[in-house]
Protein backbone atom coordinates (compact mmCIF):
# COMPACT_ATOMS: atom_id res chain seq x y z
CA UNK A 1 0.00 0.00 0.00
CA UNK A 2 1.51 3.46 -1.06
CA UNK A 3 1.63 6.44 1.03
CA UNK A 4 1.03 9.50 -0.13
CA UNK A 5 1.16 13.45 1.53
CA UNK A 6 -1.79 14.28 -1.16
CA UNK A 7 -5.25 13.64 -0.03
CA UNK A 8 -7.31 11.03 -2.35
CA UNK A 9 -10.75 11.90 -3.40
CA UNK A 10 -12.32 9.17 -1.13
CA UNK A 11 -10.10 10.66 2.49
CA UNK A 12 -12.23 11.15 5.06
CA UNK A 13 -11.81 13.65 7.92
CA UNK A 14 -10.64 11.66 10.21
CA UNK A 15 -7.19 11.00 8.20
CA UNK A 16 -5.92 14.44 8.76
CA UNK A 17 -4.55 13.74 11.83
CA UNK A 18 -2.32 11.01 11.30
CA UNK A 19 -0.80 12.64 8.09
CA UNK A 20 0.30 15.64 10.47
CA UNK A 21 1.91 13.41 12.22
CA UNK A 22 3.72 11.22 9.75
CA UNK A 23 4.90 14.93 8.61
CA UNK A 24 6.63 15.35 12.26
CA UNK A 25 8.03 11.78 12.42
CA UNK A 26 9.16 12.23 8.73
CA UNK A 27 11.06 15.84 9.73
CA UNK A 28 12.33 14.38 13.52
CA UNK A 29 13.67 10.94 11.36
CA UNK A 30 15.47 13.76 8.93
CA UNK A 31 16.77 15.95 11.77
CA UNK A 32 18.34 12.80 13.58
CA UNK A 33 19.98 11.00 10.72
CA UNK A 34 21.67 14.81 9.83
CA UNK A 35 22.74 14.75 12.93
CA UNK A 36 24.53 11.44 13.17
CA UNK A 37 25.74 12.37 10.26
CA UNK A 38 27.42 15.50 11.77
CA UNK A 39 28.43 13.66 14.74
CA UNK A 40 30.31 10.59 12.37
CA UNK A 41 31.83 13.42 10.09
CA UNK A 42 33.32 15.03 13.47
CA UNK A 43 34.50 12.11 15.03
CA UNK A 44 36.02 10.61 11.24
CA UNK A 45 37.64 14.17 11.14
CA UNK A 46 39.14 14.37 14.53
CA UNK A 47 40.36 10.41 13.61
CA UNK A 48 42.15 11.70 10.41
CA UNK A 49 43.83 14.88 12.26
CA UNK A 50 45.04 12.25 15.10
CA UNK A 51 46.21 10.45 12.15
CA UNK A 52 47.86 12.99 10.61
CA UNK A 53 49.12 14.76 13.79
CA UNK A 54 50.62 11.35 14.99
CA UNK A 55 52.41 10.68 11.60
CA UNK A 56 54.06 14.36 11.74
CA UNK A 57 55.14 13.61 15.01
CA UNK A 58 56.90 10.45 13.83
CA UNK A 59 58.32 12.26 10.91
CA UNK A 60 59.48 14.75 13.23
CA UNK A 61 61.09 11.87 15.96
CA UNK A 62 62.94 10.38 12.63
CA UNK A 63 64.15 13.64 11.76
CA UNK A 64 65.48 14.11 15.54
CA UNK A 65 66.89 10.73 15.19
CA UNK A 66 68.59 11.44 12.39
CA UNK A 67 69.78 14.42 12.75
CA UNK A 68 71.27 12.90 16.36
CA UNK A 69 72.88 10.74 14.14
CA UNK A 70 74.48 12.76 11.55
CA UNK A 71 75.58 14.91 14.58
CA UNK A 72 77.16 11.93 16.13
CA UNK A 73 79.30 11.21 13.01
CA UNK A 74 80.11 14.95 12.55
CA UNK A 75 81.75 14.84 15.96
CA UNK A 76 83.47 11.19 15.64
CA UNK A 77 84.93 12.74 12.21
CA UNK A 78 86.04 15.94 13.91
CA UNK A 79 88.21 14.09 16.86
CA UNK A 80 89.69 11.40 14.33
CA UNK A 81 91.09 14.67 12.13
CA UNK A 82 92.14 15.80 15.21
CA UNK A 83 93.67 12.96 16.25
CA UNK A 84 95.38 12.83 13.10
CA UNK A 85 96.48 16.29 12.88
CA UNK A 86 97.90 16.52 16.47
CA UNK A 87 99.74 12.95 16.12
CA UNK A 88 102.17 14.16 13.24
CA UNK A 89 103.31 18.13 13.06
CA UNK A 90 104.61 16.57 9.70
CA UNK A 91 101.38 17.46 8.16
CA UNK A 92 100.65 20.54 9.26
CA UNK A 93 101.95 21.97 6.01
CA UNK A 94 99.85 19.60 3.92
CA UNK A 95 96.87 20.12 5.57
CA UNK A 96 97.22 24.04 5.13
CA UNK A 97 96.36 23.22 1.45
CA UNK A 98 93.83 21.52 2.46
CA UNK A 99 92.25 23.19 5.59
CA UNK A 100 89.79 25.81 3.73
CA UNK A 101 87.59 22.59 1.96
CA UNK A 102 87.97 21.08 4.84
CA UNK A 103 86.66 24.21 6.63
CA UNK A 104 84.01 24.99 4.58
CA UNK A 105 82.44 21.58 4.76
CA UNK A 106 83.07 21.60 8.71
CA UNK A 107 80.86 25.30 8.34
CA UNK A 108 78.20 23.35 5.72
CA UNK A 109 77.50 20.34 8.46
CA UNK A 110 77.11 22.63 11.34
CA UNK A 111 74.92 25.36 9.37
CA UNK A 112 72.47 22.52 8.29
CA UNK A 113 72.65 20.69 11.71
CA UNK A 114 71.89 23.72 13.85
CA UNK A 115 68.87 24.46 11.46
CA UNK A 116 66.25 23.17 13.53
CA UNK A 117 63.51 23.19 10.14
CA UNK A 118 66.55 20.91 8.15
CA UNK A 119 64.57 18.51 6.15
CA UNK A 120 65.46 14.92 5.13
CA UNK A 121 67.88 16.30 1.90
CA UNK A 122 69.70 18.69 3.84
CA UNK A 123 70.26 16.27 6.54
CA UNK A 124 71.23 13.67 3.48
CA UNK A 125 73.63 16.39 2.13
CA UNK A 126 75.37 16.86 5.28
CA UNK A 127 75.64 12.97 5.66
CA UNK A 128 77.29 12.17 2.23
CA UNK A 129 79.95 15.76 3.46
CA UNK A 130 80.72 13.55 6.34
CA UNK A 131 81.56 10.89 4.20
CA UNK A 132 83.58 12.85 2.10
CA UNK A 133 85.04 14.22 5.50
CA UNK A 134 86.00 10.84 6.29
CA UNK A 135 87.25 9.85 3.50
CA UNK A 136 89.94 12.82 3.57
CA UNK A 137 90.72 11.93 7.17
CA UNK A 138 91.22 7.91 5.86
CA UNK A 139 93.59 9.62 3.66
CA UNK A 140 95.84 11.56 6.11
CA UNK A 141 95.76 8.83 8.67
CA UNK A 142 97.59 6.27 5.62
CA UNK A 143 99.92 9.50 5.22
CA UNK A 144 100.51 9.76 8.94
CA UNK A 145 101.14 5.85 8.99
CA UNK A 146 103.44 6.45 6.22
CA UNK A 147 105.51 9.62 7.57
CA UNK A 148 105.65 7.70 10.53
CA UNK A 149 107.59 4.29 9.28
CA UNK A 150 109.41 7.26 7.17
CA UNK A 151 110.21 8.76 10.61
CA UNK A 152 111.52 5.55 12.16
CA UNK A 153 113.51 5.09 8.75
CA UNK A 154 115.10 7.81 9.02
CA UNK A 155 115.68 7.57 12.80
CA UNK A 156 117.22 4.37 11.97
CA UNK A 157 119.43 5.82 9.95
CA UNK A 158 120.59 8.85 11.90
CA UNK A 159 121.30 6.49 14.73
CA UNK A 160 123.22 4.40 12.37
CA UNK A 161 125.32 7.56 10.87
CA UNK A 162 125.57 9.01 14.18
CA UNK A 163 127.27 5.51 15.34
CA UNK A 164 129.06 5.91 11.93
CA UNK A 165 130.60 9.43 12.66
CA UNK A 166 131.74 7.78 15.78
CA UNK A 167 134.14 5.38 14.44
CA UNK A 168 134.88 8.42 11.62
CA UNK A 169 136.01 10.58 14.40
CA UNK A 170 137.69 7.62 16.33
CA UNK A 171 139.65 6.75 13.22
CA UNK A 172 140.52 10.14 12.21
CA UNK A 173 141.68 11.30 15.47
CA UNK A 174 143.91 7.93 15.26
CA UNK A 175 145.23 9.03 11.78
CA UNK A 176 145.38 12.37 12.68
CA UNK A 177 147.72 11.22 16.02
CA UNK A 178 149.65 8.70 13.53
CA UNK A 179 149.92 11.51 11.14
CA UNK A 180 151.33 14.03 13.22
CA UNK A 181 153.70 10.66 14.78
CA UNK A 182 154.18 10.20 11.27
CA UNK A 183 154.90 14.08 10.73
CA UNK A 184 157.17 14.26 13.67
CA UNK A 185 159.34 11.56 12.66
CA UNK A 186 160.06 12.29 8.86
CA UNK A 187 160.51 15.90 10.63
CA UNK A 188 163.49 14.56 12.85
CA UNK A 189 164.56 12.57 10.50
CA UNK A 190 165.03 14.99 7.78
CA UNK A 191 167.24 16.84 10.15
CA UNK A 192 171.08 17.07 8.65
CA UNK A 193 174.38 15.69 10.21
CA UNK A 194 177.46 17.40 10.20
CA UNK A 195 180.87 16.07 9.95
CA UNK A 196 184.36 16.84 9.44
CA UNK A 197 183.89 20.09 11.87
CA UNK A 198 186.78 22.40 11.52
CA UNK A 199 187.73 25.60 13.12
CA UNK A 200 190.33 27.47 11.62
CA UNK A 201 191.87 30.53 12.72
CA UNK A 202 193.54 32.77 9.66
CA UNK A 203 195.49 35.67 9.67
CA UNK A 204 194.62 38.22 6.66
CA UNK A 205 197.72 39.60 5.70
CA UNK A 206 197.66 43.34 3.90
CA UNK A 207 198.74 41.93 0.69
CA UNK A 208 195.53 39.85 0.71
CA UNK A 209 197.03 36.76 1.62
CA UNK A 210 195.60 34.38 4.29
CA UNK A 211 197.79 32.16 6.69
CA UNK A 212 197.23 30.17 9.78
CA UNK A 213 198.61 31.46 13.22
CA UNK A 214 199.56 29.90 16.03
CA UNK A 215 198.87 33.01 18.22
CA UNK A 216 195.73 34.70 19.41
CA UNK A 217 196.40 38.48 18.88
CA UNK A 218 197.44 37.57 15.23
CA UNK A 219 193.91 36.04 14.23
CA UNK A 220 191.95 37.82 12.38
CA UNK A 221 188.98 35.56 11.61
CA UNK A 222 188.11 31.80 12.50
CA UNK A 223 186.63 30.04 10.06
CA UNK A 224 184.35 27.03 10.60
CA UNK A 225 183.97 24.50 7.93
CA UNK A 226 181.71 21.57 7.99
CA UNK A 227 179.63 18.62 5.78
CA UNK A 228 175.77 18.18 5.80
CA UNK A 229 173.75 15.66 4.42
CA UNK A 230 170.49 13.81 4.81
CA UNK A 231 169.30 10.80 2.52
CA UNK A 232 165.42 12.01 3.22
CA UNK A 233 165.71 15.62 2.98
CA UNK A 234 164.66 17.15 -0.12
CA UNK A 235 166.12 19.55 -2.55
CA UNK A 236 166.11 22.96 -1.06
CA UNK A 237 166.96 25.41 1.01
CA UNK A 238 167.85 24.72 4.56
CA UNK A 239 169.15 26.79 7.14
CA UNK A 240 172.04 26.02 9.58
CA UNK A 241 173.09 28.04 12.77
CA UNK A 242 176.30 28.59 14.35
CA UNK A 243 176.74 29.85 18.12
CA UNK A 244 180.54 30.35 18.72
CA UNK A 245 181.31 31.30 22.59
CA UNK A 246 184.30 33.06 23.27
CA UNK A 247 186.48 31.76 26.25
CA UNK A 248 184.65 34.37 28.17
CA UNK A 249 181.71 32.76 28.17
CA UNK A 250 180.08 34.96 25.90
CA UNK A 251 178.34 34.27 22.56
CA UNK A 252 179.36 36.22 19.54
CA UNK A 253 176.97 38.05 18.04
CA UNK A 254 176.34 41.34 16.77
CA UNK A 255 172.53 41.28 16.24
CA UNK A 256 171.66 39.28 19.34
CA UNK A 257 169.66 36.98 17.47
CA UNK A 258 167.70 34.30 19.48
CA UNK A 259 167.17 30.19 18.27
CA UNK A 260 164.55 28.15 19.48
CA UNK A 261 165.93 25.24 20.55
CA UNK A 262 163.91 21.89 20.63
CA UNK A 263 166.02 20.79 23.26
CA UNK A 264 168.17 23.39 24.71
CA UNK A 265 165.70 26.02 25.27
CA UNK A 266 166.46 29.83 23.67
CA UNK A 267 169.69 30.12 22.74
CA UNK A 268 171.52 33.32 21.03
CA UNK A 269 172.99 32.61 17.65
CA UNK A 270 176.35 33.77 15.58
CA UNK A 271 175.24 33.36 12.42
CA UNK A 272 172.51 31.84 10.25
CA UNK A 273 174.07 30.37 7.31
CA UNK A 274 171.65 29.61 4.32
CA UNK A 275 172.80 26.18 2.51
CA UNK A 276 171.13 25.19 -0.59
CA UNK A 277 170.90 21.57 -0.53
CA UNK A 278 170.73 19.02 -3.45
CA UNK A 279 169.17 15.38 -2.09
CA UNK A 280 171.07 12.51 -1.90
CA UNK A 281 174.77 14.47 -1.35
CA UNK A 282 176.97 15.93 0.78
CA UNK A 283 177.32 19.62 1.15
CA UNK A 284 180.17 21.43 2.44
CA UNK A 285 179.63 24.62 4.42
CA UNK A 286 181.88 27.45 5.10
CA UNK A 287 181.55 30.49 7.64
CA UNK A 288 183.80 32.80 8.12
CA UNK A 289 183.76 34.42 12.33
CA UNK A 290 185.00 37.74 12.87
CA UNK A 291 185.54 40.30 15.72
CA UNK A 292 187.88 43.22 16.82
CA UNK A 293 189.92 40.99 19.37
CA UNK A 294 190.46 36.91 19.70
CA UNK A 295 191.46 36.04 23.27
CA UNK A 296 193.37 33.62 24.31
CA UNK A 297 191.53 30.93 25.19
CA UNK A 298 188.92 27.77 24.19
CA UNK A 299 186.49 28.89 21.18
CA UNK A 300 183.49 26.64 20.88
CA UNK A 301 181.43 26.27 17.77
CA UNK A 302 178.08 24.73 17.57
CA UNK A 303 176.39 23.52 14.79
CA UNK A 304 171.78 23.72 14.71
CA UNK A 305 169.44 22.86 12.00
CA UNK A 306 165.95 22.06 12.61
CA UNK A 307 165.80 23.13 16.29
CA UNK A 308 168.55 20.29 16.98
CA UNK A 309 172.15 20.66 18.03
CA UNK A 310 174.12 18.37 14.74
CA UNK A 311 177.79 18.84 15.57
CA UNK A 312 180.07 20.94 18.07
CA UNK A 313 184.08 21.43 17.85
CA UNK A 314 186.20 23.45 20.34
CA UNK A 315 189.21 25.39 19.11
CA UNK A 316 192.02 26.68 21.40
CA UNK A 317 194.13 30.43 20.58
CA UNK A 318 197.37 30.26 22.98
CA UNK A 319 199.53 33.25 23.81
CA UNK A 320 202.56 33.26 21.18
CA UNK A 321 201.74 29.80 20.69
CA UNK A 322 200.62 27.20 17.75
CA UNK A 323 196.97 25.50 17.75
CA UNK A 324 197.19 21.98 19.12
Amino acid sequence: MTNTNYPSASATPQSQPNKNKNSKNIVIGLLAAGLLGTWGYLLWDKNKSGETISKQQTQIAALDSAKTDIQMEFDNALARLDSVTGANNNLQGQLTDKQKEIDAKKSEIRKILNDKNATQAQLAKARTMISELNDKITGLEAEVSRLTGENQELTAANTTLKEEKATLETNLTTTKSEKESLEKTVDVGSTFSASNIQVTPVDEKKSGKEKNTSTAKKVDKLVVSFDVENRIAKSGPADMYLIVTAPDGKVISEAGSVLNTRQDGEKTFTARIPVNYEQGTRKPVQFPIKQGDFKTGDYKVEIYHNGFKIGEGVRSLKKGGLFS
